[in-house]
């Protein structure tokens, strides 16, 4: 498989393992799409990381795959590469993306798919599809323009630079840098701690903020309201509330 997904602690983590680059292919793509459409559904996964093992991350499409395809056929295609990214933008739990070595292309439109981003020192990110004669198919000339704003998503998507992990970070690209032996465990650390939490308050909060984003405040607004009100339903709600009334704040345990 090119795609596998592993569960711990409540985490589950979608791992690409296409040796040397973990070019993302049809097959791939599909299996992607499949296992975050998996892990949104299974009770025992309440956080998801996303990676690519210890020495790169995904450096992109398969281009010699791309190469042999017609406007066609790409008509076809260019939907389900989309709806392939979007299943994982829309698993409605956290997910971060443990970024090793290369997350170009793809790699990086799927990094942009995760809530949060932790890069080893050693990684490079970029949107170097316009050197192809083409722009970003899977989400990055809108996710990245969200994400760092349209300036700074502009001139990445133009040049199809790379950048490395202290300029990633200096522009909102990744939240965190660390070591790159110490991606994987600190990024399935950051996902362990937000699977104890409450899972519909935090599917609640993903939605909030997602969704908002893509609309005006008002409706915003509204859809942020309705979520509140429906969590005072369940029950991590009144256990969350009896916690801090009885123990104070910061102890409940949620199941």
């Amino acid at each position: 498989m090119t795609v596998t997904l592993e569960v711990s602690e409540g985490v589950g983590t979608i791992r690409l393992d296409r040796p040397p680059m973990n070019a993302l292919d049809i097959a791939t793509q599909d299996r992607l799409r499949e296992l975050a459409e998996e892990a949104a559904r299974r009770d025992d996964v309440r956080a998801v990381v996303l990676y690519g093992g210890d020495k790169v991350f995904a450096a992109g499409a398969d281009i010699k795959e791309m190469q042999a395809m017609d406007h066609a056929a790409m008509v076809l295609r260019s939907k389900a590469l989309q709806d392939s990214f979007t299943a994982v933008a829309r698993i409605p739990k956290p997910v971060v993306a443990a970024v090793t070595g290369y997350a170009l292309g793809g790699g990086c439109e799927l990094a942009l798919c995760a809530d949060f981003r932790i890069a080893g020192d050693n990684a490079r990110l970029g949107q170097p599809e316009i050197l192809l004669g083409l722009i970003p198919g899977a989400g990055g000339t809108q996710r990245l323009a969200r994400l760092v704003g349209p300036s700074k998503a502009k001139d990445l998507i133009f040049t199809g630079r790379h950048v490395k992990a202290d300029e990633a970070l200096a522009i909102g690209l990744v939240d965190r840098v660390v070591p790159a032996a110490e991606v994987y465990e600190q990024a399935h650390a950051w996902a362990a701690k937000l699977a104890q939490g409450p899972a519909l308050a935090l599917r609640a909060a993903k939605e909030s903020v997602d969704a908002g984003l893509e609309t005006d405040i008002d409706t915003g607004l509204t859809i942020e309201r309705n979520w509140f009100a429906g969590l005072f339903a369940t029950e991590d709600r009144e256990r969350g509330m009896r916690s801090f009334v009885e123990e104070g704040p910061g102890k409940a345990k949620f199941l």
